[in-house]
């Protein structure tokens, strides 16, 4: 089967600069409010400004803004932050970063700044009280930005859904290799080549291809076993557009399934499509995984689940929200999420089958596009 991928070149343009607005107005209403905040998560820039390189500071007060790079990204940040229409101030110093920093946040009069506590570590935390910011009072905050990014607009989705074309496009050109006795590692990388050649800028995470009983550990990777006849083979993998993620997991049989193997598919199929069909605005994430889970444990293999049943998909391939049992995220139009139960068993295999889905008005609509059927 042939999968045409997609156009990337008409892809929607997407609205990064209203999004500081949004942070201002999660500031205003932090508890303690705050008056700035130092951002130093890439990802959080990238969003906030269309910034893609691998070094930079953001720092947001009530009424300005300012990015913070090396000489490595001057005409860079010039070139990515003008383009999507942000208007922040750029000060690119390779070697007084924290002169600019400490300059901006006197003249602004702040006394007291949020900071992104899981982006921070411990050395950064002291380097930034007490040489870049030392009269000021540094209070950690958390998912101020992950929060903002949890409903996705168009532009977002149409890169999310690009991702996943391109996917299904590389899963279908490359599948009949699947019967020349090629390897995991070498079934990997063809994948992982075609995504590329498709128009991907990269994969979004390692290539998953675990066949028989490597297929019984979740994130197995590959390896140089032979892919053969009588395996449950796990494929997990996705594609790069433009920072935004897929994910999609497919498990497939080479030849006819042993009657575990067979039942194992049928329970694993019907949990997914019961998960998916709960993904609504107003579902709690946690009753979504139930009943995925509370499916799987009715057939016996409660405790061959041994995984949430997915999370939040976007610019990281692993975001907010979790879906699982111990989340009480309540799911709106716009989130974009995976459902991806399984069934793992060491003496026959695994499978996992996974959609990531865009959360609609009245449901979900899966992203990926490839079919569920099983055989190869």
């Amino acid at each position: 089967m042939t999968v045409a991928p997609p156009r990337l070149d008409a892809l929607p343009p997407m609205a990064i600069a209203p999004r500081v607005e949004r942070l201002r107005a999660a500031l205003a209403t932090h508890e303690p409010a705050l008056p700035a905040l130092l951002l130093t998560s890439l990802t959080n820039i990238r969003y906030l400004t269309g910034f893609t390189g691998s070094a930079a500071v953001l720092i947001v007060t009530a009424d300005d803004w300012l990015f913070l790079s090396d000489g490595r990204y001057e005409e860079q940040a010039h070139q990515q932050i003008t383009a999507a229409g942000v208007d922040c101030r750029i000060e690119i110093s390779t070697y007084d970063q924290k002169g600019a920093a400490g300059a901006f946040v006197a003249a602004a009069g702040v006394t007291t700044m949020g900071f992104e506590a899981a982006h921070v570590s411990v050395a950064d935390h002291t380097r930034f009280a007490s040489e870049w910011f030392p009269t000021v009072d540094l209070v950690a905050t958390t998912d101020l930005v992950e929060d903002l990014r949890l409903v996705k607009d168009a532009g977002e989705i149409a890169r999310l859904a690009a991702a996943a074309a391109i996917a299904d496009a590389a899963l279908a050109e490359v599948r009949p290799l699947l019967h020349t006795g090629i390897t995991e590692a070498a079934f990997a990388l063809e994948l992982d080549t075609a995504i590329r050649r498709l128009g991907a800028s990269g994969n979004s995470f390692e290539t998953i291809v675990a066949a028989g009983q490597n297929g019984a550990k979740p994130h197995a990777r590959p390896s140089d076993r032979v892919i053969a006849e009588g395996d449950l083979l796990v494929l997990d993998f996705g594609a790069v557009v433009d920072g935004y993620c897929s994910d999609m997991t497919r498990t497939l049989v080479l030849g006819d399934p042993t009657p575990t193997q067979a039942r194992m598919l049928e329970v694993v199929l019907a949990a997914q499509a019961a998960g998916v069909a709960a993904v609504r605005p107003g579902a709690r994430a946690k009753d979504i995984d139930a009943v995925c889970r509370d499916h799987i444990a009715a057939a016996g293999w409660a405790d061959a689940f041994n995984h949430s049943t997915g999370h939040g998909v976007g610019l990281d391939i692993h975001e907010a929200p979790r879906v699982s049992k111990l989340s009480d995220t309540v799911v709106e139009e716009g989130f974009v999420i995976t459902v991806e139960p399984g069934v793992y068993l060491p003496d026959h295999g695994g499978v996992r089958i996974e959609d990531t889905v865009v959360v609609t008005a009245d449901g979900c609509r899966a992203l990926n596009a490839t079919p569920k059927s099983t055989s190869v």
